[in-house]
């Protein structure tokens, strides 16, 4: 299955079902702050909410869609990073991703992404991986920044967060960019 060992502390693999005891627990035990800039977060009231989001992510897998993967840190699942499909046709994609409250700061999410555009790029082969964050959310915009994605726009009313709409920053990078990246 899907596996990336990014260091000595970092790993990424795919969500399977014997994952959704930890997967609930990370998202409750960080509920209030994963909930500022995640809608789905009040949609997960138990482990049995995760069954069918599961057998949904391995079939998107399955049928060569993207993957939606845990990101464990020194063998603690601390958050997610993932794909909302791979549009083939023009060899591009959209992540995502999330990490618990105790785990932010700690260059975590930064090295998974890092490692999955080595996956997307070279394996997968696509061009372009384009990443959206609310406008207000930093922490998250930080990622795409120190990994030199561009910054396209502002999608005006981008996505429904609970009550309100709010503004996301488009970001991507090309592959073409992230190959005179590692080569400089």
């Amino acid at each position: 299955m899907f596996s990336i060992k990014v260091n000595e502390h970092i790993q990424i693999h795919l969500i399977e079902m014997n994952h959704i005891e930890a997967m609930y627990e990370a998202v409750h035990n960080s509920r209030a702050h994963l909930r500022r800039w995640l809608p789905w977060v009040d949609q997960v009231k138990s482990i049995y909410d995760y069954q069918p989001i599961i057998g949904s992510w391995l079939q998107q897998f399955a049928e060569g869609r993207g993957f939606q993967a845990g990101i464990r840190y020194d063998g603690e699942f601390v958050g997610m990073i993932g794909l909302h499909d791979i549009d083939w046709a023009s060899r591009k994609t959209t992540m995502g991703y999330w990490l618990s409250q105790q785990a932010v700061g700690k260059g975590i999410m930064t090295k998974a992404v890092d490692a999955c555009l080595h996956v997307l790029f070279e394996e997968y082969q696509l061009n372009r991986v384009q990443i959206n964050c609310g406008v207000e959310n930093f922490e998250s915009q930080g990622i795409p920044k120190r990994l030199g994605f561009e910054l396209e726009g502002v999608v005006k009313d981008g996505e429904w967060l609970y009550d309100h709409y709010h503004d996301l920053y488009q970001f991507s990078l090309l592959r073409s960019t992230w190959l005179e990246r590692q080569q400089g």
